[in-house]
């Protein structure tokens, strides 16, 4: 069975700042960090992989919008009202209602998107089985390799914890 990733702890704010900056450098795409206060180091380093988030809430905004307009004209030529001598077709009439449905169809599209990568509802997540994983939320920096990373069957775990300066360094099991 193939392992969930590797895990490294650190003690240090700084050593776990420039590990991380190293896993970027060395192309490592699929790397998560756990943390017990935020880091604005690890904040604004690049993003491993691109995010399909934004392209979904374009595509849902887009649908949504052009389902709400076309629903009104099909209502507006199903059921023809004469009012004030206006024609059927009074598209200015329609985009109120085309706009906020848009932006809702975007929005809802975009959590939907998230929560399905993110992989929620996920009740037991594979790294919370470390013991040592209990200090995160105290005083204990934590880097975790992911195998399912293209890197990830050369990542040596001696090495690694000689180069970045890890206290340890473990698999974590599925």
């Amino acid at each position: 069975m193939k392992a969930y990733g590797l895990m490294a702890e650190f003690s240090s704010r700084e050593i776990f700042v420039a590990a991380t900056e190293r896993a970027r450098a060395a192309g490592y795409t699929r790397v998560e960090t756990f943390m017990p206060f935020p880091v604005e180091e690890v904040a604004t380093l690049p993003p491993g992989r691109f995010s399909p988030v934004a392209i979904a809430m374009g595509i849902g905004g887009l649908a949504s919008g052009l389902g709400a307009f076309f629903l009104q004209e099909y209502a507006a030529h199903d059921y023809p009202l004469d009012v004030g001598g206006r024609p059927l077709n009074s598209w200015p009439a329609f985009i109120p209602i085309t706009f906020e449905l848009t932006v809702l169809g975007a929005a809802l599209t975009g959590v939907l998107t998230f929560f399905i990568l993110a992989g929620f509802p996920r009740l037991e997540h594979p790294v919370f089985g470390d013991p040592r994983f209990r200090r995160a939320s105290q005083d204990r920096f934590f880097l975790c390799l992911r195998g399912d990373d293209p890197l990830f069957p050369a990542a040596d775990p001696a090495l690694l914890k000689e180069e970045w300066g890890a206290d340890s360094i473990e698999e974590v099991a599925p």
